[in-house]
């Protein structure tokens, strides 16, 4: 349906903002909330799904009667809105509904329910949760990665450098791996006793001493150091007492680790004993035997219940090592233990290099949906115990899914974690740019992090790596110095949780039917099937030329001078491990018309090393001069000229400017005011294209073509968590012809949809009779007539009438000794009239307290005995 014409209208009109960039902007800033948001939406499709197959399926403690499976969940729809739910002071959530089966085994009977799982606390559409009424945010935590980790340590007793190693799990053993100063290779489980890396390798299968040193006999060792042999030559001495074990069992673990091979049994024995060995280390006092040393290296190594690498994990392993292991496989096998120690013996040898603990390759970001699914975990495993006891209880008849499972344990484990948790943190409301970079926040303190007071120097500084993924200025300058920080403007967590930046590719050559040829300089000459040139060293490719450039066959490869490209696919995104090798040019190198690299030595970036090199040798070169900055850092104009520590200074007290009465957007601006104030949700955006047809304080409708209308709620006067004024002030007008996306409402700290944090005053430096010595400032009286800096803050105040012992409290007009001025605002009840004028100390409810008799001081018993 067309629309009538008394709907047509004319566009909104917003204000003009000129760019003086000279560098164009090559790539759109990403929603800046999409790390909370993409997080969130992976916990309901994957993440709940990961943790459903984890438990699935319970079984009862014979295994034999009950199998309990859990299959697919869904959440229903919300009772109440967001904005509801703040009204009525609740929390905001959605119903969790799993569906089950169990499966009786006895008889073979199937029963199938779907179970409600508790509510669980929704995102809103801004990335916050409304927990009781109050909006809260949880914040992105940076953790060590799961993965290995070689540490190269200076040994005091033989003065040299030796490597030791740490295998971390996401869940699990941490494997420890030592070099002594004899050149014995160790190995300690969960810091517990040392056991030799022979007898450990022994343990997992490696039954022959020559089989073991085959495994490193590729691997150059000076003649002094022979760390394998000294290893193996260290071993204790076996007795044939040592090797006395049954044929079963001993056919038994040979098939656990040898199923394609013939049966040996003296290597068998050899790896029984190295297994009673490696009990006795870590479990002294007990008695060992073949049986119990295989079921504790099952579970500590190869058990996914208790040991689980993790798809982190096992990813850093397999890039860390250079070798290619399922990347499915979430235990550990015996190659990883292999492809460590020859790695370590590398490194003893001067050939490998050890890991840098602060790189961002090798810390990741656990985002909310991580952090609540850890929860769920939590709580499901508590859930698991208590169905496995009521399953030895049930009646067979009586039997049934909704029966067995307990729901409180998950719903208390969640409720803990929004309630309770350092990462579930009261949103800072302020202004947008407080809520938006609360959002972007990644802290390295919280369960499974730093404490701030054992972290280090080290781990608070900034580091290369952080370099378009961590701002390098915006951190807070108390005790959580560093440990605190804030996402870069374009970076983005990758599946795996590490930190990206863009960067935009370099091309060095192209093929011969590419119409971007044209005009292009050639850096090797071009050659046709006769041998003769047609195309010289250094020259332009002519319109005349390209013809014959088309004539060579298909796929002909033409080197050209260094160039970038301008297309969405000519992005790539690195992570801080990936592009630790590649040579990054910066946004401000200089371009031709062609966007070759007009000058032939560039300033590049490799590592934490800058050089000036030939363009001939670029990879890649930044997207924009802004992507090392956080946001709030970016909307510092001239920021460049500023001093670091002032900068860092700026950038937080952005944070603090509470809404103005008038805001006014900024003359000079950085260019991204605008996208601030869009992605922290305190806007109203369109929701369709259309006219708007309606504007009044409680709601702007737009039609669209098919005449449908869509309501867009305007709230007014609404307290935020710091007590400031959050309103919304309609900018579109009746009949504006607006798209999906336009804003038609400002809210308190904006101005025509660009954040405006204060006011463009003149500001003059200069003395004035010494009234604004140091840190005083003179302000002009007309600003404080006008109401330029004047802010609304609204306080909420309550009051509790309790029951005591003495009798009830009472709320009550009638207070003793307060005079009738004092209560000359107060209703019938007590209570403060809606729109009296008070002021500090003024009554806004009258309240009495029964009290008890007190004992009377000697000057009023003499009163009492005078006057009665």
């Amino acid at each position: 349906m067309a629309l009538s014409p008394a709907l047509k209208g004319q566009p909104t009109q917003l204000p003009e903002v000129k760019s003086y960039a000279k560098i164009p902007q090559i790539l759109e800033i990403p929603n800046l909330i999409q790390s909370q948001i993409q997080s969130w939406d992976w916990l309901k499709s994957e993440g709940l799904t990961e943790v459903y197959k984890e438990i699935s399926p319970i079984a009862d403690y014979t295994g034999n009667k009950y199998e309990l499976h859990f299959l697919e969940h869904y959440f229903r729809d919300s009772k109440y809105t967001p904005q509801q739910s703040k009204e009525r002071e609740i929390t905001y959530s959605q119903p969790l509904y799993v569906k089950t089966r169990l499966v009786m085994k006895e008889t073979g009977e199937i029963k199938e329910q779907e179970i409600f799982m508790g509510d669980i606390p929704m995102m809103t559409g801004n990335g916050t949760f409304i927990i009781n009424g109050a909006e809260r945010v949880v914040v992105s935590q940076l953790v060590r990665s799961p993965g290995i980790y070689f540490v190269l340590e200076r040994n005091a007793i033989s003065n040299r450098n030796l490597c030791s190693a740490k295998l971390i799990p996401s869940r699990g053993a941490w494997l420890e791996f030592e070099t002594s100063s004899k050149d014995i290779i160790s190995v300690k489980v969960d810091r517990k006793r040392k056991v030799s890396a022979s007898i450990f390798l022994r343990a997992l299968g490696v039954a022959d001493d020559n089989e073991m040193m085959k495994l490193f006999s590729d691997i150059y060792t000076d003649e002094n150091h022979h760390y394998m042999q000294t290893t193996l030559d260290k071993d204790p001495v076996l007795e044939p007492k040592d090797l006395n074990f049954k044929e079963d069992d001993l056919r038994s673990l040979w098939e656990w680790f040898h199923e394609d091979k013939d049966f040996d049994s003296d290597a068998a024995r050899r790896i029984a004993a190295a297994q009673i060995e490696f009990y006795r280390r870590l479990r002294p006092g007990e008695p060992p035997s073949l049986e119990n040393s295989r079921t504790l290296i099952r579970n500590l190594f190869f058990g996914p219940r208790r040991y689980d690498l993790g798809r982190v994990g096992r990813y850093k392993l397999n890039r860390r090592l250079g070798q290619a292991i399922n990347n499915d496989l979430m235990t550990l096998s015996l190659d990883d233990v292999v492809s460590v120690i020859r790695t370590m013996i590398r490194i003893n040898q001067g050939e490998g290099r050890p890991d840098d603990i602060d790189h961002l390759g090798n810390r990741r970001v656990r985002a909310v949906g991580e952090l609540v699914q850890n929860q769920v975990r939590v709580g499901l495993l508590r859930m698991e115990r208590m169905v496995k006891e009521k399953m030895t209880l049930v009646d067979p008849e009586a039997a049934a899914p909704q029966g067995l499972v307990n729901i409180r344990p998950v719903v208390a484990a969640v409720r803990e974690f929004f309630g309770g948790s350092q990462l579930s943190q009261f949103m800072d409301q302020t202004n947008p740019l407080a809520e938006l970079t609360h959002k972007r926040r990644l802290s390295a303190l919280g369960p499974g992090g730093l404490s701030r007071e054992r972290a280090g120097f080290d781990v608070r500084d900034v580091h290369f790596s952080h370099y378009g993924r961590i701002c390098p200025i915006e951190t807070p300058e108390g005790p959580n110095i560093g440990l605190l920080s804030s996402l870069a403007s374009f970076a983005r967590i990758n599946p795996y949780g590490f930190i990206e930046s863009p960067y935009r590719k370099v091309y060095k050559t192209l093929p011969n039917d590419s119409d971007d040829l044209k005009g292009r300089t050639v850096t090797q000459a071009v050659l046709d099937k006769d041998g003769k040139t047609i195309v010289g060293k250094g020259r332009a490719i002519g319109a005349n030329k390209m013809n014959a450039l088309k004539q060579l066959p298909k796929g002909t490869i033409i080197a050209v001078q260094p160039f970038v490209a301008t297309g969405d696919d000519d992005i790539i995104y690195l992570s801080a491990d990936q592009e630790e090798d590649f040579r990054v040019a910066q946004a401000n190198a200089q371009l031709d018309h062609l966007n070759q690299f007009a000058q032939d030595r560039v300033e590049l970036r490799v590592g934490e090393n800058y050089t000036l090199e030939s363009a001939d040798l670029i990879d890649y070169m930044d997207v924009s001069p802004m992507q090392i900055m956080s946001v709030s850092a970016a909307l510092i104009p001239f920021l460049e000229h500023d001093d670091a520590n002032r900068a860092l200074m700026g950038s937080n007290m952005q944070r603090q400017a509470v809404p103005l009465l008038r805001p006014q957007a900024p003359v000079v601006g950085t260019g991204i005011e605008s996208r601030v104030a869009r992605d922290s949700g305190q806007l109203i955006l369109s929701q369709a294209s259309g006219v708007v047809t309606s504007v009044t304080g409680r709601e702007i409708v737009v039609t669209d073509e098919d005449g449908e209308e869509h309501s867009h709620p305007v709230i007014k006067f609404s307290r935020t968590n710091q007590g400031t004024c959050f309103d919304q002030r309609p900018i579109a007008t009746k009949g504006d012809v607006v798209e999906v996306g336009a804003v038609l409402a400002d809210s308190s700290s904006t101005d025509h949809g660009e954040l405006a944090l204060g006011q463009n005053v003149l500001v003059a430096f200069m003395s004035w009779e010494g009234y604004n010595y140091e840190d005083a400032i003179i302000v002009s009286e007309r600003l404080y007539r006008d109401d330029y800096f004047t802010s609304i803050h609204i306080e909420k105040h309550e009051m509790e009438a309790r029951e005591t012992k003495l009798g009830p409290e009472e709320i009550t007009r009638d207070i003793p000794n307060v005079g009738e001025t004092s209560l000359r605002d107060l209703d019938e009840l007590g209570i403060i009239r809606v729109g009296a004028d008070v002021g500090p100390g003024d009554i806004l409810v009258g309240k009495v307290t029964p009290k008890g008799e007190t004992e009377l001081t000697a000057e009023e018993k003499l009163l009492r005995a005078i006057f009665g």
